[in-house]
């Protein structure tokens, strides 16, 4: 499930808790918030970047592993061989 992010419509009219903003587990088909769950102050749902991870270190293992060879760039033009 996504974790989204609301902030307070009006920062005059709020709490501590939607004035600098609070994140909520909610499933993908959930209809945003339009309450803060604290104060009852009316808040909306922020744009933000997801976040796709993984270790790139364990991506460059894999791809070692699997034979295929890394590039390093050093400069304009310049690259050097990892593996």
């Amino acid at each position: 499930m996504p974790i989204r992010e609301y902030a307070a419509v009006d920062p005059a009219n709020c709490c501590r808790h939607c004035k600098d903003g609070f994140e909520e587990v909610e499933s993908l088909n959930a209809p945003p918030k339009e309450t803060c769950p604290r104060c009852g102050g009316k808040v909306e749902r922020q744009l933000s970047a997801p976040s796709v991870g993984g270790s790139q270190s364990s991506l460059h293992d894999r791809a070692k592993n699997a034979g295929f060879t890394t590039y390093e760039k050093l400069g304009q033009g310049e690259y050097e061989k990892k593996y």
